[in-house]
């Protein structure tokens, strides 16, 4: 799987580092190591299953190399793969210069249809000026009319020029799938602050734009995550990046 392939790919620098805070909040993970640089994940939290326990190995992450917490790839459950991503995160570093807006970057057409694979409210109105149409695809489609259930994507997807998937398929294991679906388009975009700054891998697999965020107060990120914040509370903490990796 793709984030496997990301994670393996990370596993030299994250041999000689090591984890000094890992906090798994209601809305993000975050993974601090002791250079100082911290990453994000998603955290899903409404998929982490019964019981008292969401994550099993709690309390044993601190002090554990940067490699170790890659492993966590390899598991299926969804809280194991944001902690990986995390330390993805806190491994990357997107260029300085990198811009802020990624849909500035995007190779537009009036006439173009975009499909929009988890629900950014922000972008909504500007893409519906911008563009022909959109088609916005969520597994829990609870933010009105005009959004889609999952199971339509493979119908409409595939017709799209341009794709703007969430960062978090990554960790629920459908990204692979949906870039499947976007081989006809001319701009695939991933965005989200769990997007990985990996250009060589995402670009190889059809990804044109990343779009996320990187922290730059991890003192902040560390107590809002703590606090059950999400984006909008961790905007304080974070600066957006987008980056052009492959030409459409």
């Amino acid at each position: 799987m793709l984030l496997n392939e990301i994670c393996d790919n990370f596993l030299p620098p994250a041999a000689e580092l090591r984890a000094t805070d890992v906090r798994i909040g209601l809305g993000y993970t975050a993974v601090l190591l002791e250079n100082g640089r911290c990453g994000l994940a998603y955290t899903f939290r409404h998929e982490t299953g019964g019981g008292c326990c969401a994550f099993r190995e709690a309390g044993t992450l601190c002090g554990r190399r940067a490699a170790d917490l890659l492993a966590y790839a390899n598991s299926t459950d969804v809280v194991s793969s944001a902690v990986a991503l995390a330390t993805v995160n806190a491994l990357t570093s997107p260029p300085d210069d990198s811009a802020a807006d990624g849909l500035g970057l995007l190779s537009a057409n009036a006439e173009d249809e975009v499909g929009m694979v988890g629900f950014f409210g922000p972008l909504v109105e500007p893409l519906k000026k911008q563009f022909k149409a959109l088609h916005i695809f969520e597994r829990m489609p609870n933010h009105g009319q005009g959004v889609l259930p999952e199971e339509s994507i493979g119908d409409i997807l595939p017709r799209c020029q341009i794709a703007i998937i969430t960062a978090t398929s990554l960790l629920n294991r459908t990204l692979d799938n949906l870039l499947g679906y976007c081989r006809s388009a001319r701009e695939v975009m991933l965005l989200g602050p769990s997007t990985p700054y990996a250009p060589e891998i995402l670009a190889a697999r059809g990804v044109t734009i990343l779009s996320g965020t990187r922290v730059t107060d991890a003192a902040r990120a560390l107590r809002v995550i703590s606090e059950g914040g999400g984006t909008m509370n961790l905007m304080p903490a974070m600066r957006k990046f987008s980056v052009r990796i492959r030409k459409p």
